[in-house]
C-alpha cells in the first residue's frame, strides 16, 4: 500500500494556532475550492460524530460540511457549510483550529481515500495525504498524525508530514486505533496480526507489546491519556477488559451483558475511576474501576438543543427513568463466592448504572471534567 503527501508552505505546529473555543460565528471561506455557502438548509444529513481528545468538544461531519460543538456549556461554536461534498471523518486536535478531514463521497472533490489537514485559522489546506484505498480513521496528537487503512497504519510527523512508521494490522474495517495524549508519552494501540490481539507501541521507550485481549476480533479499544491503561471489547460485546500496557497484565474484567452486542464506544474518565460502554442495545453502562482511586461521581437530565444535542446528567432526581439504583461498586452474583466451581458468568462484575436510550440509533458516551456523563447520538440527539 502506498501513499502520497503534499504540503503547503508555512505549515506550523498546532500549538501555535488559535482555538475553536472562542469562535461563535458562522464561517465563510473555502475548502480546496471556493464552493462555500452559509445557508440554513434543512437537507443536511449527519454522517458522523466524534469527540476531541479531552471530551470537551465534539465534531459532527455532515453531508454539507462540518460543525463543532462545545460540551459544557452545550453550544455550537463553529460550522462550515459546503455547497457540495461532506465529511465522514472530522478529527479535532483538542480545541485548536487544525482538523483532519476525510470526504464521504468518492465522486466529490473530497474522496474517502484522501486526508486533508485543514487550518481554519488560515482557511486553507496545509497538507494532504492520498492513498489507494479508503481511509478508515485518522488520529491526531500535537506531534503526530496517524492514518488508518484497512490493513495498515501510517504515522507521520506533524511538523513536516514526513512518514515515520508503518504498521501492518489484521483486517481493520472499523479503523481501530487510539493514542496517548500526554506530552511526555507516546503510546499507540491498534489491532495486531491475529484475531483478538492488540499491538501496543511505546514509541518513546522503543517498546512493542502484543496483548491477546480476546478470543474474538477486537471491536473497540481506548487508552488513558498517559497510555498506561488499555480498555478493550470484542465483537461478542459481552466483556470489557482493562490491561496494563507496559507488561500486558489484565487488571480488571467487567461484563456488559450475556447477549452478543455491537460496542459503539468505550470511554474512561480522566481520573480513571469510571468506564462507560455504549452498544446497540440502546444502553450506556457505567462501571467502577479498581485500577485507580478517584473522586465521587455526579450525574443530570436531558437537555434538548438544536443540532446534535446532548444527554447530560446532573441531578439524581431526574435520573429515575435512565439509571438503575447503584452504588460505587460494581455488583456481582450472589454466588460469586463459588468462583472456580461455577462458570465464570457467576463471578462477573456488572455495571452499577445503566442509561437507557431511544432505540435505532448509535450513541457514543464520554465523561466531562466534572464526572458528568455526556452522550451524543448519530441520530442528531
Amino acid at each position: 500500500m502506498s501513499s502520497t503527501v503534499s504540503t503547503s508552505q508555512g505549515f506550523l505546529s498546532p500549538a501555535r494556532h488559535g482555538s475553536f473555543e472562542s469562535s461563535n460565528a458562522l464561517a465563510s471561506g473555502s475548502l480546496g475550492q471556493p464552493e462555500m455557502e452559509s445557508n440554513g438548509s434543512n437537507e443536511v444529513e449527519l454522517i458522523s460524530v466524534s469527540w476531541n481528545q479531552d471530551y470537551g468538544c465534539f465534531a459532527a461531519g455532515t453531508s454539507h460540511g462540518f460543525r463543532i460543538y462545545n460540551c459544557e456549556p452545550f453550544k455550537e461554536t463553529f460550522r462550515r457549510n459546503l455547497k457540495s461534498g461532506g465529511f465522514k471523518i472530522v478529527e479535532m486536535l483538542f480545541r485548536c483550529n487544525i482538523l483532519a478531514l476525510v470526504g464521504a463521497d468518492a465522486n466529490s472533490q473530497y474522496p474517502p481515500n484522501k486526508v486533508l489537514i485543514w487550518d481554519d485559522h488560515q482557511s486553507r489546506c496545509v497538507g494532504e495525504f492520498s492513498f489507494r484505498s479508503e481511509v478508515r480513521s485518522v488520529k491526531l496528537r500535537r506531534d503526530r498524525i496517524v492514518v488508518v487503512l484497512e490493513h495498515k497504519l501510517y504515522v507521520y510527523n506533524f511538523m513536516d508530514l514526513k512518514l515515520l512508521h508503518q504498521i501492518e494490522t489484521l483486517r481493520n474495517p472499523r479503523g481501530l486505533c487510539c493514542l496517548s495524549h500526554d506530552s511526555n508519552t507516546f503510546v499507540l494501540a491498534c489491532p495486531g496480526l491475529h484475531r483478538g490481539q492488540v499491538r501496543i507501541e511505546h514509541f518513546g521507550l522503543n517498546v512493542m507489546k502484543l496483548i491477546n485481549a480476546h478470543d474474538s476480533h477486537i471491536a473497540c479499544l481506548t487508552l488513558t491519556m498517559d497510555g498506561l491503561l488499555l480498555a478493550t471489547a470484542s465483537t461478542r460485546g459481552t466483556l470489557i477488559r482493562i490491561f496494563n500496557t507496559m507488561d500486558g497484565t489484565r487488571l480488571q474484567e467487567v461484563r456488559r451483558g450475556v447477549d452478543r452486542a455491537e460496542i459503539y464506544g468505550i470511554a474512561l474518565s480522566r481520573n480513571v475511576q469510571w468506564l462507560a460502554v455504549s452498544s446497540d442495545k440502546a444502553t450506556v453502562h457505567i462501571f467502577s474501576l479498581r485500577v485507580r482511586v478517584g473522586g465521587e461521581d455526579s450525574s443530570s437530565c436531558l437537555s434538548p438543543a438544536q443540532g446534535p444535542a446532548l444527554l447530560e446528567h446532573n441531578s439524581s432526581s431526574s435520573l429515575d427513568g435512565l439509571i438503575s439504583p447503584s452504588t460505587s461498586a460494581n455488583p456481582g452474583s450472589s454466588l460469586s463466592f463459588m468462583r472456580g466451581v461455577l462458570p465464570r458468568y457467576f463471578s462477573s462484575e456488572w455495571s452499577f448504572a445503566q442509561f437507557h436510550l431511544p432505540e435505532d440509533a448509535q450513541y457514543i458516551a464520554a465523561f466531562s471534567s466534572q464526572n458528568t456523563v455526556i452522550i451524543v447520538g448519530v441520530n442528531g440527539r
